[in-house]
C-alpha cells in the first residue's frame, strides 16, 4: 500500500513524531509503536517515513522539512542517520548549480518506504485484532 502526500499539507502532532497505534475496548486502550533499530539506533521510524515521503514529494530536504515544521538541521540528520545505517543510500543530493540544489529518493528509498508502511499495516491489524480480545 503506497501513500501519497498533499502538497500543502499542514502536519497534525501524529505526522511530527512516532506514531502510536491505539485499540480502545472497554476502559482500556492496547497502545504499540513501531520502528526499525539499525546500529546506530533508529533507522526508520513513522516520522523518518514521512520526511523521506516529503522529500520525494518536494525534491528538496528543506521543504520537506519546512512542510513539518522541523528544522533543515535536523531533517539533514536524520536523512545522514538513515543513510549511514542503510545498506544503499534511501536519499541522494545533488549541491547548488543553476537551479539549486535538490534530494531525491534512490530506488532503494522507494522500496524502503513502502515496505515500512506495508509491515506498519500489519502491526496496526494485529493490534486490532489482540485489542478485540481483550476480556479483562
Amino acid at each position: 500500500m503506497r501513500r501519497k502526500t498533499r502538497s500543502g499539507f499542514k502536519p497534525s502532532s501524529k505526522d511530527l513524531s512516532p506514531a502510536d497505534v491505539a485499540v480502545k475496548k472497554g476502559g482500556y486502550e492496547l497502545k504499540g509503536r513501531m520502528w526499525i533499530e539499525g546500529v546506530s539506533g533508529t533507522f526508520l521510524g513513522y516520522g523518518r517515513v514521512v520526511l523521506l515521503e516529503r522529500i520525494s514529494e518536494f525534491g528538496s530536504i528543506s521543504k520537506a522539512a519546512k512542510s513539518m515544521s522541523m528544522s533543515y538541521r535536523h531533517a539533514w540528520e536524520l536523512v545522514d542517520s538513515i543513510n549511514r545505517q542503510a545498506r544503499r543510500p534511501l536519499v541522494e543530493t545533488s549541491v547548488g548549480g543553476k537551479k539549486g540544489g535538490g534530494a531525491k529518493l534512490t530506488e532503494a528509498g522507494k522500496e524502503a518506504v513502502e515496505g515500512f508502511w506495508n509491515i506498519y499495516e500489519k502491526f496496526k491489524h494485529f493490534l486490532e485484532k489482540e485489542g478485540a480480545s481483550l476480556q479483562f
